[in-house]
């Protein structure tokens, strides 16, 4: 048997508080736990449902006098038929339709005139970070500053300068919506639309907050940290959800859309989750071969060049490139070796180059083994 957790504590209020207080501390857990905030998060619902249970019982006088005495045993079966039996997310809308459309402005307002209504949700926010191919490699964490709209404080984001500063909407007559009936060719059609002179809150503010004017957000510079995994590439965009602008007067907030962008390396080029190294080393030690330096993300490695390379082979060092986002192994990084012939030799150097020429061993010869040689040549001759 699970053991019930205290009201008071569910809605961070001392057994002292004002109703307001209670209805505010309640509007700030159903605003936290929202289903339309944390869809599919089962744990989400139910601190949402528990939140709704506790404001239902220390909302009513007669309730709470009970519970302050009785603690859960006073509660039996008794209000409206939802305490802590089995109510669901519509019930909640249901009975507190009143408290969804003045403290939150239509974000999950369904209440008893769930018809026109919609969630509110704020804008979402696009950055750029740009990251060089260490950051890529290892992953990285940015905080980065961003103007944005987020919740007034002075008012909770409800716009208002207190909770008695609203009137019912005329237009809708409290109900958020209007029905429009048509007369066609057809008969009579009905249809029914988000109220425009409430925008489907039901009420209309009476006396704005000062600090808001009414639009119950403000613009403010937040820092935010972002956790960039390794692997990321240019052009690819992470979605930190409610990260971006908050809406008027309540509701959820937008996503901040963040757009990866690269830092050209100076040595190395990316291929895919590959990175390509263009080696150049000199006729001698193509020839006689040699041992170099070649650098890869986070430091140089030594490799061996074999007597006799040829221009145009391509080294393999497996493991060496950049990891698969959010997954298992590493590219590699692919050394393109290019030999240097220089454009003028000294005299000297050429007579050395001379005696070269007559010997065999400096003639090309066709490599049976290279399949594209054959078909250069055809191309050659037609």
């Amino acid at each position: 048997m699970t053991t019930k957790r205290d009201y008071y504590e569910i809605l961070g209020v001392s057994k002292s508080a004002s109703k307001d207080e209670i209805k505010k501390a309640y509007r700030k857990q159903a605003l936290k736990f929202h289903p339309d905030k944390n869809p599919g998060d089962k744990s989400a619902e139910d601190k949402f449902k528990e939140a709704a249970e506790a404001y239902e019982v220390l909302s009513n006088d007669e309730k709470k006098a009970r519970y302050d005495r009785f603690g859960h045993a006073g509660m039996g079966n008794s209000g409206n038929g939802f305490s802590g039996h089995g109510m669901t997310v519509e019930d909640i809308f249901s009975s507190f339709g009143d408290i969804f459309g003045d403290a939150f402005g239509g974000f999950g307002g369904f209440g008893s005139s769930r018809q026109g209504r919609r969630v509110n949700k704020g804008s979402n926010l696009r950055v750029k970070v740009k990251l060089n191919l260490s950051e890529i490699s290892s992953g990285t964490e940015k905080k980065i500053k961003v103007n944005k709209y987020t919740v007034c404080e002075a008012c909770d984001g409800t716009g208002a300068d207190d909770s008695k500063s609203y009137s019912n909407c005329s237009t809708c007559r409290g109900s958020g919506h209007v029905t429009r009936v048509t007369n066609t060719m057809l008969g009579q059609m009905q249809s029914t639309s988000v109220c425009p002179s409430c925008g489907g809150d039901g009420k209309i503010i009476t006396k704005k907050c000062t600090t808001c004017y009414g639009e119950g957000i403000v613009e403010k510079e937040e820092i935010i940290k972002i956790n960039i995994p390794a692997g990321v590439a240019k052009g690819m965009q992470m979605t930190l959800g409610g990260k971006g602008n908050a809406p008027r007067r309540g509701g959820v907030n937008g996503d901040l859309l963040v757009v990866i962008d690269e830092e050209e390396h100076e040595e190395l080029i990316r291929e895919g989750n590959d990175l390509i190294y263009n080696l150049f080393i000199s006729i001698p030690d193509a020839i006689t071969g040699t041992h170099v330096e070649v650098p890869t993300v986070d430091s140089n490695v030594k490799i061996k060049i074999e007597p006799g390379t040829q221009p145009g082979r391509i080294l393999r060092l497996r493991g060496k490139g950049l990891p698969e986002v959010n997954g298992y192994g590493k590219g590699d990084l692919l050394v393109n070796v290019n030999v240097w012939i220089p454009k003028s030799l000294s005299k000297e150097d050429l007579k050395i180059i001379e005696k070269f020429k007559d010997s065999e061993d400096f003639v090309p010869k066709p490599d049976k083994n290279d399949k594209g040689f054959f078909e250069r040549m055809r191309s050659y001759f037609q």
